[in-house]
Formats: structure tokens, C-alpha cells, sequence
């Protein structure tokens, strides 16, 4: 039975044969090992071509930006499965992967989307208008503002603004930069609360400037997150931590369900 569309059955991203592995049209063994960093060969089996020095340069800061976020409910998830199958790190790195969406994480796909929607207005009209009328649509919806706003850096997420200082710096900050900030700009009067500008708003505006496609924002968290949940996992097969964090989360929820009827 055939499911789903069916296209033409071809791939540009790799091909082998006795004698070569061929990668993006170019030779792993002579063209690629050893003379390409990672994040180079990230980029290129993306979008099959060799990044600029802002790109690169852009791709590397994101990782770095987002590889690491502490105990958030993801790691959590990676370092207990390991405490359960110590032999199964694909499958803890799995777990800490699939937990990873709107909330956490995958967050900068949904601002990407919102800005290019809105660019686009904007290309037709005003920015400002386009920004404003946005968050109109989302307060009208009681939606959250993706990109905007931040648990613990109310007053600023110091990510966003190294990220946002250094696209002005190299002068790649363009259309997506600029709807980002008039988010950020006009975010309290609409929402009646305290919005800075945050990391996971910052990511796509630079990464869209840049010229990164839009399609695959949110490889670029999962491959960053991947490197943090590699740390906490060696971690945990060293210092394990997984059953206590179980333990403290079986001690802190109380059970308010129905009791047996002999114990009434």
C-alpha cells in the first residue's frame, strides 16, 4: 500500500562506492575530514554549501548559546533513563531529545515562523504596523509572544543581547533583526507585561538574516542540545544523580486521588 506523496526517489546529500564515500559532491577521505570544522560540515550537509564567515561564524554562536540550560525537564528525562538503563545511552539521549518542543527548546522554530509571517506583511506595508497588528493577533488569541519574555531574565536574557550586539557589529542584522526589536519594542504596551527580547527570539532573527533556512531552525537546537545531554549523561554515569532526582519529585507531588473503601 502506498501512504503518503511520493516524489522522485532521489537524495543529494551522500552516496559510496568501493572506493570513495561522496558527501555533498565532495570526498569525505579528501575533501572533508581534516579540513572542515563541525560546524562547517553542519552547515553544508544542510544546505549543500560551504558557510560564509558570518554564517559560520553565527551557526558556532547558537550552539554555543544553546547547548546548555541546566536541569530543565528534558536533562531530567535523559539522566533517569540512564539511571534505569545505564547500558542504553541512545536511548537516554532519545529521551532528552523527545521532550524537546513548543516550551523547551524547540521554541525558536515558532518565533522563526512568526517573523518571516510577519516580514512578510511588512513588505507590503509598514514594519511597525506589521509588529503591531501581530501582537494585536496574539493577544486577541491569548497566545504567548514566541521570542519574547523570560522566567529569570526579566530584565534582559544576556544571550539574546550578545547574540542581537554582535549581527549589528558584523552588520547582518536585517528584516528579521529589525521585526524582532519592534516586537520587543511595542510587546508591554499590547501585552501589559514586561517582555524582553530572549534567546529563542534572537536565534532565528539571526539565523533568517543570515540566510539559514527556515526549515531547519530547529536542527540547530536539537543538534546543540544533543552536545549538553552528551555532558549530563557522562555526568550521570559518573556522579549519578537520576534516582534522586526521581525520589525528590515522588516526595514533592501529594497524592489527592480516591482511598480504598476500607481505608475511609
Amino acid at each position: 500500500m502506498r501512504i503518503g506523496k511520493h516524489s522522485e526517489p532521489f537524495t543529494a546529500i551522500a552516496t559510496s562506492d568501493a572506493e570513495s564515500i561522496t558527501v555533498r559532491g565532495k570526498d569525505l577521505c579528501s575533501e572533508l575530514i581534516g579540513k572542515v570544522s563541525f560546524t562547517d560540515y553542519f552547515y553544508f550537509l544542510v544546505t549543500g554549501a560551504m558557510p560564509t564567515e558570518n554564517q559560520r561564524f553565527f551557526t558556532d554562536a547558537v550552539l554555543v548559546a544553546l547547548a546548555e540550560h541546566g536541569l530543565v525537564p528534558n536533562v531530567q528525562a535523559a539522566r533517569m533513563t540512564l539511571a534505569a538503563a545505564p547500558e542504553a545511552w541512545q536511548g537516554a539521549v532519545a529521551a532528552g531529545l523527545l521532550g524537546m518542543g513548543s516550551v523547551i527548546a524547540g521554541s525558536s522554530e515558532v518565533a522563526g515562523r512568526l517573523l518571516i509571517e510577519l516580514v512578510g506583511e511588512a513588505r507590503t506595508g509598514s514594519f511597525e504596523e506589521a509588529a503591531i497588528a501581530g501582537l494585536k493577533r496574539l493577544v486577541a488569541a491569548k497566545q504567548k509572544v514566541p521570542g519574547l519574555g523570560h522566567p529569570q531574565h526579566s530584565a534582559g536574557d544576556p544571550r539574546a543581547n550578545v547574540l542581537l550586539k554582535f549581527a549589528d557589529e558584523r552588520g547582518v542584522s536585517g528584516d528579521h533583526v529589525r521585526m524582532l526589536r519592534l516586537l520587543g519594542k511595542h510587546a508591554e504596551a499590547i501585552t501589559g507585561r514586561k517582555l524582553p527580547i530572549n534567546v529563542t527570539g534572537a536565534i532565528p532573527a539571526v539565523m533568517l538574516d543570515v540566510g539559514y533556512p527556515p526549515e531547519a531552525l530547529k536542527g540547530l537546537a536539537l543538534l546543540a542540545r544533543t552536545a549538553g545531554l552528551v555532558a549530563h549523561l557522562y555526568e550521570e554515569s559518573q556522579r549519578p544523580i537520576g534516582f534522586i532526582l526521581s525520589s525528590h519529585a515522588d516526595e514533592a507531588i501529594t497524592y489527592d486521588g480516591e482511598k480504598p473503601a476500607a481505608a475511609e
